[in-house]
C-alpha cells in the first residue's frame, strides 16, 4: 500500500475517533499515534504521519464548510445519520478536492472509494462515489489534472 493511501486511511481512522470523542486534535493525535504503533504494530513512516496530520488538520480547520458541502449533496440525509465512517471518508475526499490542488479530483474520489470499501459497509463505496462525483462536478477545476 502506498504511503498516501496509508495516510488517508489513518486520517479517516483518526477523524472517526475525533467525531465520536470530540477531544482536542493535538492531544488526540499523540494518543492516536501511540495506539497505532503499539506492541506488534509497525510504526508509520514520517511521510505517512505528516500527510495524515495535514489531512486531519485541514479537515478540522474547514469542518463547517466541508459538512455544509456534504449536506448540500445529501439532501435526503441528515449529516449525523450518515454512517460515521462514511461521513469521515467524505470529509477527507472533499477536503482534498477543494484544498489539495496537487491531487486531481478523480484521484481523490478513487482513493476515497477504496478506503470506503475497506472500512465501510457493502454500500459505502457506491455512496461515497455518488456524493464525491457530485461534488467534483461543482468544482471550478479540471477533474483529471492537478491545478
Amino acid at each position: 500500500m502506498g504511503k498516501r493511501r496509508e495516510g488517508r486511511e489513518a486520517a479517516v481512522q483518526f477523524l472517526y475517533q475525533f467525531d465520536v470523542n470530540c477531544q482536542p486534535v493535538d492531544e488526540s493525535l499523540i494518543a492516536f499515534w501511540k495506539l497505532r504503533s503499539g506492541p506488534g504494530k509497525a510504526e508509520a513512516s514520517a511521510k505517512t504521519r505528516t500527510f495524515t496530520e495535514e489531512l486531519v488538520k485541514g479537515v478540522t480547520a474547514h469542518l463547517a464548510d466541508i459538512d455544509a458541502t456534504i449536506s448540500k449533496f445529501t439532501a435526503n440525509y441528515d449529516l449525523h445519520r450518515i454512517a460515521v465512517v462514511d461521513r469521515n471518508i467524505l470529509r477527507v475526499g472533499i477536503y482534498e478536492m477543494q484544498h489539495c490542488t496537487d491531487v486531481p479530483p478523480v484521484v481523490c474520489i478513487n482513493e476515497a472509494i477504496e478506503v470506503a470499501k475497506k472500512f465501510g459497509s457493502e454500500e459505502s463505496g457506491r455512496f461515497v462515489n455518488g456524493i464525491l462525483d457530485r461534488v467534483r462536478a461543482d468544482l471550478p477545476r479540471p477533474a483529471r489534472t492537478a491545478s
